[in-house]
């Protein structure tokens, strides 16, 4: 087989190649860049813990150095605090705060440490060609001017060239949102706290300025600025700067600028993701950011739906209905999202609909807005898919837990039958599906014991009998969950079904389904093979 052809070297498409490597699948990465990324204090991302759980399992080992996690968010709005909301209660884990270029720097030191990626510089995708049994990618730079692949995917941006070639239209709204930014050093009144303050009351504080928390007491700021206002000027800029800091402070602390910018958002959404063997992921597919929704978020989350079908596909060969469901998940989830931020913007920033005329309606949109920042609610949670085509039918031995079938499991602690002990999220990305136990009392049973008592060897057996790969694993506890009830997770961390107890029959079918049914026998024999692209 193949490798796959990842098109473009910024964060998602470094993670993805990470990601399939992760599940012993090669990749070629083809980069325009030189292999660097511009340093750029004031172009920071922030990833939900979801995302930055899985940049770090991947290795990138910049996020503890180089990012900054913050306690809680302080919610403003002219002179007076609205709520201040703690992120260490359980619920609202801390997100984390990063300059791109560091995320980038992590991820290819990450990449520089296995064998199963290569990074292509200075090459330019110019052309490509599918047939049946994979795309060939030509490029543009020195060396090898083309590269073979079993699938491609294309990470290449906003202006991505891949969705070009696939005559892909990318509809949309231009100029949503526009944000003033500045990164500084400066010591202001919340450590560890990050500050969205509506209708701040000095001159130039317009109707909305974020503050939020880097390494080394650095700060990003951010203004929102009217849509289609004034070019925003060096001097006016710190003029915003120096009144921002002396209404939080009292007066202009001492600071250093350390960078500037004006940062322009656009909603659009790639009509296809897939054309065949080739996908879209990450802001090539989809542009959001307005009312404090994340797009690298998205995109991060694009890489963990996909790599798990194109490493079962490269693997084992994959139906339609699996690769298809990359489209049908991933699409209708960020469409979701776009409609929540186009429905809430009125509001946000107009005062406009019904919910705007309603008494306590500033209380009511000060809720609304935060909800992107602070990653919760139809603008920031992690997503669900409770209608996807890889949805198991409901039997009779299905049960109810806390997770909803389709949406992110609980990241609990649990065992494998060897002994190891850890967290669930530990065990995903490894392109197979997880079979959980919940069996109070299994943490102070000894192993042996629990091994072969109950109905453990029945699932045992049942696991080993599934038409995918499975782990099998033991929690003491899962909210909302009995004990003896048994929960079938996808590699990407989404419940499949829960069952009370063991139905071996329909955990077969479950499984089954999740893997989107068996692939031909011709899939089969061309994915049995395994590759390195040294």
């Amino acid at each position: 087989m193949d490798p796959v052809i990842v098109v473009g070297a910024g964060p998602v498409g470094l993670t993805l190649a990470l990601a399939l490597a992760a599940q012993e699948v090669p990749s070629v990465v083809l980069d325009e860049s030189g292999g660097e990324d511009e340093r750029r204090a004031a172009r920071t991302v922030v990833l939900r813990p979801d995302t930055a759980a899985l940049a770090a399992r991947l290795g990138c080992t910049t996020l503890g150095d180089e990012g900054a996690r913050w306690d809680g968010w302080r919610l403003m709005r002219r002179k007076q605090p609205v709520r201040r909301l703690p992120l260490s209660v359980e619920g609202f884990p801390s997100p984390l705060h990063i300059a791109q270029h560091a995320l980038g720097r992590g991820l290819r030191e990450a990449i520089g440490k296995t064998s199963l990626v290569k990074v292509v510089t200075n090459s330019r995708l110019d052309s490509l060609e599918q047939d049946r049994d994979g795309v060939t990618a030509h490029i543009k730079g020195p060396g090898t001017a083309y590269w073979r692949g079993s699938y491609l995917v294309g990470c290449d941006g906003a202006r991505s060239t891949v969705r070009k070639l696939l005559g892909v239209r990318f509809p949309g709204r231009t100029a949503v949102e526009r944000y003033a930014v500045a990164a500084l050093r400066a010591e202001l009144p919340w450590p560890r706290e990050a500050v969205l303050h509506r209708q701040p009351p000095w001159r130039t504080g317009g109707e909305e300025v974020a503050a939020r928390p880097l390494p080394g007491g650095a700060w990003r700021l951010d203004w929102l600025l009217p849509a289609r206002g004034d070019l925003v000027t060096p001097d006016a800029l710190v003029t915003r700067v120096r009144e921002a800091l002396g209404g939080w402070c009292g007066e202009t602390p001492p600071y250093e600028l350390l960078d500037t910018g004006v940062h322009t958002l656009h909603h659009r959404l790639a009509q296809r993701w897939r054309a065949d063997r080739a996908f879209l992921a990450g802001d090539a597919a989809h542009l959001l950011g307005a009312a404090g929704t994340q797009g690298l978020d998205e995109g991060i989350r694009d890489v963990d739906n996909l790599a798990w079908k194109l490493a079962l596909a490269w693997h084992h060969g994959a139906t339609e209905t699996l690769l298809a469901s990359y489209q049908a998940e991933r699409r209708t989830a960020v469409a979701a999202r776009l409609r929540a931020a186009d429905q809430s913007l009125p509001i946000l920033r107009g005062g406009g609909g019904l919910r705007g005329l309603l008494p306590g309606s500033a209380g009511g949109r000060d809720t609304l807005l935060a909800d992107g920042h602070l990653g919760q609610g139809p603008l920031g949670a992690p997503p669900a898919y409770p209608n996807s085509p890889l949805a198991a039918e409901h039997g009779q031995g299905a049960a109810s837990v806390g997770t909803a079938v389709g949406a992110p499991v609980t990241d609990v602690r649990v065992t494998t039958p060897e002994g190891t002990a850890g967290r669930l999220r530990d065990r995903l990305g490894r392109g197979r599906l997880l079979v959980v136990l919940v069996a109070p009392g299994t943490a102070v049973w000894d192993r042996r014991h629990w091994l072969k008592a109950g109905v453990m060897p029945r699932l045992a057996a049942a696991v080993e009998e599934l038409p995918a790969d499975a782990e099998l694993l033991v929690a003491e506890g899962y909210p909302g969950a009995s004990a003896h009830d048994v929960l079938l997770v996808r590699p990407d961390g989404h419940l499949v079904a829960a069952f009370g107890g063991v139905h071996p029959r329909e955990l077969r079918a479950a499984a089954d389904a999740a893997r989107g049914g068996a692939p031909s026998s011709a899939a089969t024999s061309a994915g049995d093979r395994t590759a390195n692209v040294n």
